[in-house]
């Protein structure tokens, strides 16, 4: 398994780089803008939807190696296969994480199939392999897994994180299985 250690990141005010601005980058920057992303976009071809994302910068210009000055994270998505193995193989060498679409090969990340409801987030991946199946199941855990329960679950679990930090404890190591099943089961 290529892809086999998963992470969620934090990448509020992170200088983003994203080479492309069509459908598909489009949905990136989205995505990267909602997470509080610093999103510069270089392409030559601007897609009109881009214009209602408060991206930090457009350069409708080709992609320059120095387009990668500043950044901590790479999506290049053009849809040309030589343009996006260039972008990822600078960003590779300067030893920034790049993420091309639709090219696991140029991937020192890949994006998961992602359903959220609050602050339960579910990330469905099949190492890069099939991800149709991956968005297949995705809509299949958001539509019969998240619901009321377990959003309030997960609220009542938060709380009492807190309450244990409050505390100066640690949550590490704790068992929550019977606290979530008496949740469950009120």
């Amino acid at each position: 398994m290529r892809f086999g250690y998963p992470v969620v990141l934090d990448v509020h005010d992170v200088s983003v780089l994203v080479v492309g601005a069509g459908p598909v980058a489009v949905r990136k920057v989205v995505s990267l803008v909602d997470a509080g992303a610093s999103v510069r976009v270089v392409a030559i071809d601007v897609d009109p939807a881009l214009d209602a994302v408060a991206v930090a910068e457009v350069r409708q210009r080709a992609y320059e190696p120095g387009d990668l000055d500043g950044v901590r994270l790479v999506v290049t998505a053009t849809g040309i296969v030589d343009v996006d193995a260039s972008v990822a193989a600078d960003a590779t060498s300067r030893g920034i994480w790049v993420n091309a679409a639709d090219q696991t090969s140029d991937c020192s990340f890949i994006l998961p199939a992602i359903a959220r409801d609050g602050s339960v987030s579910v990330a469905v991946s099949t190492d890069g392999t099939a991800p149709a199946v991956a968005s297949w199941l995705r809509d299949r855990i958001a539509h019969e897994v998240l619901d009321d329960d377990v959003r309030r679950i997960a609220s009542a679990v938060a709380e009492r994180r807190r309450e244990i930090h409050a505390c100066g404890e640690s949550t590490e190591g704790l068992d929550w299985r019977g606290e979530i099943e008496r949740l469950r089961h009120p």
